[in-house]
């Protein structure tokens, strides 16, 4: 598929994070075989409500999009249904948002039921809206005046099946989160010195890699974006204390809302782990941008709130050596402990091992202690000091 890209420099973002969002939106097409013809930025303070850039814009977008040959047109937000509607009848080419491109990549690389269904879940929310939008143009094969044609009975039709699906899946992942819980009160019945941790970050930081480097389980690995998202948990011991590690879906700017809802039986593990470590690609010129989105994402998940260890990963990219990494400044941009390593020379696994071991039991113990009581403080072992 060969695209126009289109993006908004509004009032709440400046030109530079316009280009960055453009950069990662042709970054997802290129996931989905597709290749970007350019892209063009439009000025406005605020979207447009029935064209998102604007009327005399959009017919500048048609004109490039005929002299390119475009294939489709994808714009980097989430259109409303009628804005979606009103760009397709003026430009006369497919138009895809964000959203739809998301949803795409993710349709394609989910493998486990868990995950399809929540993809299809996710699918199904982004196109009920847009259903109810062509409602008006379906019942124009209607006859007479408050006449029910059969463009508006078929489209209701498709939204009674819908949404019927759409019940359906969400009692099917309603079980999968009944199931995960009593794996987890299994899990830390069987095990008192138990520490989870949930990998969380921006998509192709590396999680993957660093999952296998740290407990040696087999996980598939690729330098792309959403290579993997079926939620994976894997152990590990580290002198006497057990440590669950749980790599989760990876985070973009924008990510579109049906997919934070559609993924929460998922992204549980997030609220239930002790550490969350937030895997970051210091190669990245964008790195701190992207720490600050998966905050957001966190936030969203109502998990902002939980002890944090960063692991700056990738950074054989930048350095040649151990001893260089261990000076750079980058753990100093953060306010939370940082460790820089690499996940493919395996620099520095066993400091980010200690360092959530600390983290991870300061957090055990003040969770523990009832109101009165004195502070009992544990080392990294778990062990009362």
């Amino acid at each position: 598929m060969k695209a126009l890209l289109v993006g908004l420099v509004s009032e709440e973002t400046t030109r530079e994070e316009a280009l960055s969002s453009i950069r990662e939106l042709s970054g997802l097409l290129e996931a989905l075989g597709g290749k970007s013809l350019g892209y063009i930025l439009q000025r406005r303070k605020r979207p447009d409500p029935r064209y998102f850039i604007g009327e005399g814009k959009a017919q500048e977008v048609r004109e490039v999009a005929k002299g390119t040959q475009a294939e489709a047109v994808i714009f980097d937000d989430f259109l409303s249904p009628s804005q979606h509607r009103n760009l397709e009848d003026l430009l006369k080419v497919r138009v895809l948002d964000r959203t739809d491109l998301v949803l795409e990549i993710f349709s394609r690389r989910a493998k486990s039921k868990e995950a399809k269904l929540q993809v299809e879940l996710a699918r199904l929310n982004h196109q009920l809206p847009r259903l109810y939008g062509r409602g008006k143009e379906l019942s124009r094969l209607g006859g007479g005046l408050g006449s029910r044609g059969p463009g508006e009975q078929e489209a209701e039709v498709r939204r009674r099946i819908l949404k019927k699906r759409i019940h359906q899946i969400k009692q099917e992942l309603e079980e999968v989160k009944k199931r995960r819980r009593m794996q987890r009160k299994r899990r830390e019945s069987e095990e008192k010195k138990l520490l989870k941790v949930a990998l969380v970050g921006y998509t192709n930081a590396g999680k993957s890699s660093l999952m296998r480097a740290l407990t040696g389980r087999d996980t598939f690995v690729a330098d792309m974006l959403f290579a993997t998202l079926d939620t994976k948990t894997s152990s590990r011991f580290s002198e006497g204390t057990k440590i669950l590690f749980t790599d989760t879906v990876g985070f973009i700017r924008k990510l579109p809302p049906e997919l934070i809802e559609s993924f929460k039986a998922t992204l549980e593990e997030v609220k239930e782990a002790d550490v969350l470590l937030i895997v970051v690609d210091v190669s990245d010129d964008a790195w701190i941008d992207h720490v600050h989105t998966v905050k957001e994402v966190l936030k969203d998940l109502n998990a902002e709130n939980k002890p944090i260890v960063y692991a700056l990963n990738k950074v054989d990219r930048i350095v040649d050596s151990l001893e260089d990494a261990n000076h750079l400044p980058h753990p100093a941009f953060l306010e939370e402990p940082a460790v820089v390593v690499s996940a493919v020379k395996r620099w520095n696994l066993d400091k980010l091992l200690q360092t959530i071991k600390e983290v991870g039991y300061e957090h055990k113990a003040s969770d523990e202690i009832p109101r009165g009581e004195t502070l009992q403080t544990y080392d990294r072992n778990g062990r009362l000091s």
